[in-house]
């Protein structure tokens, strides 16, 4: 568990708490990404890197790198020396299948992959941590099992392709699968329980699969736990780039400590910011709570009224105050939602100006966002139901993918 100290606002010594199970902030703006970096050790994304990156691979950053979204990163530079000199690397990335319904803060790391494997034409693996949800949340390991499938659905709806994408189910992978459990138990055997209790603040009352599952979680890293893919002589040399949250990163930092030692590349990693809940950027969405979120399944009526009834404002609390004071867009969510997925930059912006100035009302500035997810959304729905059940057992089939650096 990794806690970040924020300045005391009565005398007492407060902090922002960020670990894989738990994000809650201190300040109604949210987590201080600044100390977060500080603290884990990765590195800003600045404007050199993105300025290398666009001349790399010939592509305008996507909106969510070149506003800050995705905003940390380890190694990312040596991806692109990769790319660059024509080396092969994969992507990876996950879900853990907590609940039937994804929303949309679950889509973030999909949309901007998928945008990854677009530009660089690479193979990615997506890990389901069905056993993880097991052993955290969910009561029937059965029932994780259905979420996998159920989540692929919507995975598989953004249009990744099939020749270069392979989802797995940890539950039905790993008991098939002996050189991705040789590498769990190789990472299992470098990490020590003090050090997994300091890395994630397990207890003696954590059960004991807890305590393992780090090591399942990083095995993905490897391009050796997926023969299929890389070939049956693959050593695990294959460089990885992983798109995550960055309450993510501890499974990371752990892996990048143990790589050297098993003679294996170091993950690098590319970090998001956290989607706020509706009710405010304190604290991130829970599957449980519908008002926390707009959901994948939500009708255009459903996001009108949680956007409406729900998102916290950061205008005044009359409109004759508004006009003079203006709105605070840092804390407020519709604004901040827009940030996610109106790509248009230059309307974004205009919206900005109008809003803080006073001259756009809280009303009209959340009719914006109602427009663009509830076109998001149903659009989300329409290419969901045309995912079959034959597609899912295709994606989350062993095989091999097609790729320009195989």
């Amino acid at each position: 568990m990794t806690s970040v100290k924020s300045k005391p606002s009565d005398g007492k010594p407060e902090e922002d708490v960020v670990d894989p199970w738990t994000v809650k902030a201190v300040d109604d703006k949210g987590v201080d990404y600044d100390k977060l970096i500080e603290k884990f050790g990765s590195k800003r994304i600045d404007k050199a890197l993105l300025k290398r990156f666009e001349k790399v691979t010939g592509h305008k950053p996507h909106h969510m790198l070149s506003r800050g979204i995705f905003f940390s990163q380890r190694d990312l530079d040596f991806i692109l020396d990769c790319y660059e000199s024509k080396k092969p690397f994969f992507l990876y990335t996950g879900r853990g299948p907590s609940s039937e319904a994804m929303h949309m803060g679950h889509l973030i790391p999909f949309i901007f992959t998928k945008w990854l494997q677009d530009v660089f034409d690479v193979p990615l693996v997506v890990q389901m941590t069905d056993d993880e949800k097991f052993l955290w949340r969910l009561a029937d390991a059965d029932e994780a099992l259905r979420l996998t499938y159920e989540n692929a659905k919507d995975i598989i709806a953004l249009g990744f392709d099939i020749n270069k994408t392979f989802i797995f189910s940890d539950m039905e992978y790993i008991g098939s699968q002996p050189a991705f459990y040789k590498n769990i138990i190789k990472i299992q055997k470098c990490v020590t329980y003090n050090q997994v209790k300091a890395i994630f603040g397990f207890n003696d009352s954590d059960n004991i699969g807890k305590i393992s599952f780090p090591a399942i979680q990083a095995a993905p890293s490897f391009s050796n736990s997926f023969p299929q893919i890389f070939g049956e002589d693959d050593v695990g040399k294959t460089p990885c780039l992983i798109p995550c949250a960055i309450d993510q990163d501890p499974y990371f930092r752990m892996t990048r400590d143990v790589a050297p030692r098993l003679n294996y590349p170091k993950p690098a990693l590319i970090h998001s910011v956290f989607f706020p809940a509706l009710q405010g950027a304190k604290s991130k969405m829970s599957a449980s709570d519908p008002t926390s979120s707009i959901f994948l399944t939500d009708t255009p009526d459903e996001i009108k009224e949680k956007i409406n009834k729900y998102a916290y404002s950061g205008g005044q609390d009359t409109e004759e105050k508004h006009r003079k004071k203006g709105g605070d867009c840092e804390i407020d969510i519709a604004y901040q939602y827009l940030t996610f997925f109106m790509e248009d930059d230059a309307r974004l912006e205009q919206i900005k100006k109008d809003y803080t100035s006073g001259k756009m009302l809280t009303g009209e500035l959340k009719k914006e966002l109602i427009i663009i997810l509830q076109k998001l959304v149903s659009d989300h729905q329409k290419q969901r139901k045309a995912v079959t059940e034959k597609m899912v057992k295709d994606y989350l089939t062993p095989r091999a993918l097609h790729f320009k650096s195989k």
